[in-house]
């Protein structure tokens, strides 16, 4: 009971605020006395004070009624107690770890900490960074020594973002402190908003370690059935009744093939590879899986024009509309989705896809990729369509409207299913070409 009751006094400070910072901040804003919600997108930060959630994580009404203080004015940070760095991780175009946020992060908790105050680090990161990188940064923000003066840790995110049944609350959180006294303090204040409990790692290492592999291994997993798709389409057998058939032993992982994007699988296998080759050891199997996946934008892409061709359409100027643009179903996040990729492919052969989304972030996408949804009434006279993400809209949609799309001169109806939304026998007749993955 004490510590409960002395971990609710902290004043804790989330700085980042997207699908895994927001979360984690109306959440303790329900637990402790104060909880400030901080970030540099002035836009992002009005949106949340008019109770509006663009991330559509928890919901408007939560983000409405809670009593996070959100701002972007650092100076509000000044007396928190407890701090929570959740800015994003990207690559930079080489591959390589962009730690600029993180690095930004730690600066503005440095020119605002206080004595006795704990940071806690849940980007995904390499091992290493926390330690070697983010505490001499706030070091020298704060003229405050680690160790003695403020306390450091580790506790990965595992916020998947659009599930909607493993949220933050009911999933294990590793948590990890420089010492003992901060690994306890950390717990027990993660104890207050996680009710599956904590997992105690022997070290900040040990716990930046369990996070980069967690998704490492879902992209070695997924490459690897992406290289069994695109075997077994030059063998002409269907990929998807191979893995229903491998799946009634009772060990089979139960994984599928299709695009890696986002901003964790696609992106952090690149940070242990980099650490990896820092001393000295060149990554076989992930980098060899990082390849696969993300070379699978291309072979979708090329396999579009093959069908055009077969079914005797003009490719150049071809009517494909691409149906979702998120990196995944039922996520308005657009960020690093490798749907781009096929839409680039197209490009070179020169068909300008039509994209349809009704759950993506149209402002987003028009920012980071200059892509314009179009509505569904622009949807007619198709050539091809092909659904790229599995949005549950999507699996709503009959034989017969999926008919009425496509341009009736042609022999056959061209559909690609990357996601498996349908069922494959229900495009046996001589009137389809059905392609999945």
């Amino acid at each position: 009971m004490k510590t409960s009751i002395l971990s609710s006094s902290e004043r804790v400070a989330v700085v980042g605020l997207g699908y895994v910072g927001l979360p984690l901040a109306v959440a303790f804003s329900k637990k402790v006395e104060t909880c400030i919600g901080f970030d540099l997108n002035d836009e992002k930060i009005n949106l949340y004070k008019q109770g509006k959630d663009p991330t559509e994580e928890l919901g408007d009404y939560e983000v409405k009624s809670s009593s996070v203080i959100f701002t972007s004015d650092e100076s509000l940070l000044k007396d928190s107690t407890f701090f929570i760095v959740a800015v994003p991780t990207p690559v930079n175009d080489d591959h390589t770890p962009d730690l600029e946020p993180v690095k930004s992060a730690s600066k503005i908790i440095g020119r605002n900490l206080s004595k006795g105050s704990v940071v806690v680090f849940e980007s995904t990161v390499y091992p290493g960074v926390t330690e070697e990188i983010c505490v001499p940064i706030i070091e020298n923000e704060s003229g405050l020594r680690c160790g003695s003066d403020f306390k450091v840790g580790y506790s990965p995110e595992r916020i998947n973002p659009g599930d909607k049944v493993h949220r933050l609350e009911n999933i294990v959180k590793i948590v990890s402190g420089m010492d003992a006294d901060s690994l306890e303090r950390i717990s027990s204040v993660y104890s207050l908003v996680v009710k599956a409990g904590v997992y105690k790692a022997s070290s900040i290492k040990v716990a930046e370690a369990a996070k980069v592999i967690e998704n490492a291994q879902r992209d070695i997993n997924i490459a690897f059935m992406n290289e069994l798709s695109m075997i077994f389409h030059k063998m002409n057998i269907n990929t998807t009744e191979v893995l229903e058939a491998a799946s009634t032993k009772w060990n089979f992982l139960p994984f599928t093939p299709g695009l890696v994007g986002g901003h964790c699988i696609g992106i952090d296998p690149y940070y242990l590879i980099y650490r990896a080759n820092q001393v000295r050891y060149h990554s076989l199997i992930m980098s060899s899986a990082r390849r696969i996946n993300d070379d699978m934008g291309k072979f979708c892409a090329d396999s579009i024009i093959q069908l055009l061709i077969k079914n005797d359409v003009l490719v150049k100027r071809a009517k494909v509309c691409i149906f979702g643009f998120t990196f995944k179903e039922d996520c308005p996040d657009t960020r690093n989705t490798k749907v781009m990729d096929i839409i680039k492919e197209l490009q070179k052969y020169e068909v300008e896809p039509l994209i349809y989304d009704p759950i993506g972030d149209r402002k987003e996408a028009k920012r980071l990729y200059d892509v314009d949804f179009v509505s569904e009434n622009e949807i007619k006279e198709l050539d091809a369509a092909v659904f790229a993400v599995k949005h549950s809209i999507f699996k709503n949609y009959s034989l017969e409207s999926l008919e009425d799309i496509f341009n009736s001169s042609h022999n056959k109806k061209i559909l690609v299913d990357l996601k498996s939304c349908f069922n494959r026998k229900d495009f046996d007749s001589k009137n389809w070409l059905y392609w999945c993955l």
